[in-house]
C-alpha cells in the first residue's frame, strides 16, 4: 500500500536543510547577542566611575584636595588607592587610581578594568575606561583609543 505524499512526513533532505538554516542563523545571531551583552555590561563601569568621581569631588569640597594627608579622611580616596579598588555594583569592574601620579591634590584619573573571570573580561574593545576630574572620558582596547565606541 502506497502512503500519500501529504501524509509521508519529512524527508532527510528537508530535515537537513532546516538544521542548516538554524545553524546559519545561530552563527550570525550569537556573536551579535554577545556584543550587546558586553555593551550593556559597560554601563556598570560607567555608573561606578561616575559615582566614584562624584564622591571624589565631595572629598575635594570638604578637604580642598583629592589626596588628604590623613587616612580615613575620605573613604573613597582610601578605596581607589588600595589594591582592591572599588568594585562596581554588578561586580564586573574594579575602579582604581592606576598610578600614584594619577592622584594629586587637584587631579585624579580613575580607571575601570574588568574583573577576571567575569563576562566583561571578554570585552576586547573596551579593556579599560577612564574618567578624570574634569569629566574627560577615555577608553582603550590596549593598543588604540576606543572612546567613541565605549562611551
Amino acid at each position: 500500500m502506497k502512503i500519500p505524499r501529504s501524509k509521508a512526513g519529512f524527508t532527510l533532505i528537508e530535515l537537513m536543510i532546516s538544521v542548516a538554516i538554524i545553524g546559519v542563523l545561530s552563527a550570525i545571531a550569537y556573536p551579535a547577542y554577545m556584543a550587546q551583552v558586553l555593551k550593556s555590561g559597560r554601563s556598570d563601569a560607567k555608573a561606578t566611575l561616575n559615582d566614584v568621581a562624584q564622591r571624589m569631588q565631595r572629598c575635594f569640597t570638604t578637604q580642598n584636595t583629592f589626596k588628604p594627608a590623613a587616612a580615613n579622611t575620605c573613604k573613597v580616596v582610601d578605596d581607589v588607592t588600595s589594591s582592591g579598588g572599588v568594585v562596581s555594583t554588578q561586580g564586573f569592574y574594579t575602579v582604581k587610581v592606576a598610578a600614584a601620579a594619577d592622584l594629586t591634590a587637584t587631579t585624579f584619573l580613575l580607571t575601570a578594568t574588568p574583573v577576571a573571570g567575569k563576562t566583561q573580561a571578554k570585552d576586547t574593545i573596551c579593556k579599560s575606561l577612564t574618567l578624570d576630574q574634569t569629566g574627560k572620558r577615555a577608553a582603550s582596547d590596549g593598543t588604540s583609543d576606543t572612546t567613541t565606541t565605549c562611551w
